[in-house]
């Protein structure tokens, strides 16, 4: 057994063992309570990431004005290139806008259900292994609202990592490869706030996490990146499996940080 017991970011940890998300997923049908509570935050995210979605479309579209609705007016065949690069212009808004908003409205949703899914982690780390109370914060109503805090700081760094991968998005095939790469990060950071929250770990601290183990991290954050970026669906299928991904997360985070030695797989 190569892992170290640790309740803080800067001690090492050498080859953890991993999670197979089948158990994360056979865990949560376990136990009817969790299930029940991640049905809830299902419904509420979904419901305010949909509602933040509109809002951010019709935000947008009040900010590009009519510059889209009316294509140019085409008298001579020579006009013809104009109106292709209209047209290609506006797919491309329309494609990235709907993107941008996708993630405002996400966003929006993750910071206001932090301190639900927080809870969620917390309860699911309990019934998993006995350790993982161990040097936890104590919930408290002044906890839930460090946890939005933290939720909204981690919310405003996804609206950098949007801004970031628009540009990026416009180099060929190693744009996107790094906006890929840089979803998956950031989703791993995502879902580590939850876990890492409950032992009141800085923004910093769990930064630090993710560096000290990038494949652990790339691992945990690959499939939720790869669901945000399916247009349309991406609203419903995040909302839909974020208690799973919150799940496995955790789980994965206490057998890393040593506090569970024995994972069985199913």
């Amino acid at each position: 057994m190569n892992t170290t017991t640790s309740s803080h970011p800067g001690h090492p940890v050498a080859s953890p063992p991993w999670v197979p998300l089948s158990f994360s997923f056979s865990f949560l049908f376990r136990y009817p309570r969790l299930l029940g509570w991640s049905l809830v935050l299902v419904v509420l995210t979904g419901g305010l990431t949909w509602l933040g979605y509109l809002l951010s479309v019709d935000l947008i579209n009040q900010l590009s004005g009519s510059l889209f609705t009316t294509p140019p007016t085409v008298d001579k065949f020579w006009h013809w290139p104009l109106l292709w690069g209209w047209t290609a212009m506006k797919w491309v808004y329309l494609i990235l806008s709907r993107v941008v908003a996708f993630y405002l409205a996400f966003v929006l949703a993750y910071s206001l259900t932090t301190p639900g899914y927080v809870f969620l982690s917390t309860w699911a780390g309990n019934r998993y292994c006995a350790q993982a109370g161990h040097g936890e914060a104590a919930l408290t109503l002044s906890g839930a609202l460090i946890d939005l805090w933290e939720g909204i700081k981690i919310g405003a760094m996804g609206i950098v990592v949007t801004v970031v991968a628009l540009f990026a998005n416009f180099i060929p095939v190693v744009g996107q490869a790094a906006v890929f790469v840089l979803y998956t990060y950031y989703s791993a950071l995502m879902f580590v706030d939850y876990p890492a929250s409950r032992y009141r770990w800085t923004l910093g601290a769990k930064m630090l996490w993710l560096r000290r183990h990038p494949h652990q991290a790339f691992r945990l954050g690959v499939l939720p990146a790869v669901i945000s970026m399916i247009p349309l669906l991406n609203v419903f299928l995040m909302a839909l499996f974020f208690p799973l991904f919150t799940i496995h997360v955790t789980l994965n985070f206490l057998v890393i940080e040593g506090r569970k030695e024995v994972v069985a797989s199913r």
